[in-house]
C-alpha cells in the first residue's frame, strides 16, 4: 500500500477512466492500465496482469473490481471507496444523459453516428492491450507456449462457449499445482 498517494489523486485518475471509458468494462482496461501503470506507477505491468486475470475470474463487472482492488492497494479502504465512486459516478451520469438524449433523438443521424464512431477506437485500444499482454506472455513463456495457450483458450472460450473465468481459474490452478523445481533453480542462481 502506497500511503503517500493522496486520495484525491486516486479519485481523479479513476474519474478520468470513468469519464472517457466508452464501451464498458473491457474497453476501460487500457485506460486503467494507462493511469495505474504508465502515468502513476502504482502497479507494474506484471502486477496489473495479475489483477486483470484474477478480476476476470471473480463475479461482477471488471470496471468496478479493478479500481476497488487498486484503490485498496494504493490507499487502503478509503482508496477503494474513492476509486469505485470515481469510476461509477461518470458512468451513471453519462448513462442518464446519453440514454435521455438517445431516446429523444434516436432517429437523428449524428446521434446514431456517435456510438458507431467510438467502436473503431475501442477496437484499437483493445488490440494494443492484447498485443502488450501477448508480448509479455512470450517474454515469460516463449512464443510456442504463449501461442499454444492462446489457441487453447480461444477454442475453449469462443468455440466451446466456456466462460473466461473458468479458463483463467483452471490456468491458475495448474500453475498453483505445478512442481516448482524450475522456480527454485532460478532463485538460487
Amino acid at each position: 500500500m502506497t500511503s503517500s498517494t493522496p486520495i484525491w489523486q486516486l479519485f481523479w485518475a479513476f474519474f478520468r477512466v470513468g469519464l472517457l471509458g466508452f464501451g464498458g468494462g473491457p474497453a476501460m482496461i487500457p485506460l486503467v492500465h494507462a493511469e495505474v501503470v504508465t502515468r502513476h506507477h502504482w502497479l507494474s505491468d506484471e502486477e496489473f496482469a495479475d489483477v486483470l486475470a484474477i478480476g476476470n475470474t471473480l463475479p461482477g463487472p471488471i470496471a468496478t473490481k479493478m479500481p476497488g482492488y487498486i484503490g485498496y492497494r494504493v490507499a487502503g479502504v478509503a482508496g477503494c471507496i474513492a476509486a469505485v465512486v470515481a469510476i461509477i459516478v461518470p458512468m451513471i451520469i453519462a448513462m442518464i444523459v446519453m440514454l435521455g438524449i438517445f431516446s429523444r433523438y434516436r432517429d437523428v443521424a449524428w446521434i446514431r453516428g456517435m456510438g458507431q464512431a467510438v467502436v473503431p477506437v475501442v477496437m484499437i485500444m483493445m488490440a494494443q492491450l492484447t498485443w502488450d499482454f501477448f508480448d509479455k506472455s512470450q517474454a515469460a513463456l516463449g512464443w510456442l507456449a504463449s501461442g499454444f495457450m492462446a489457441i487453447i483458450a480461444a477454442g475453449l472460450i469462443y468455440w466451446l462457449g466456456i466462460h473466461p473465468g473458468w479458463v483463467i481459474g483452471a490456468i491458475l490452478l495448474v500453475a498453483l499445482l505445478r512442481p516448482t523445481g524450475n522456480k527454485n533453480a532460478k532463485e538460487s542462481a
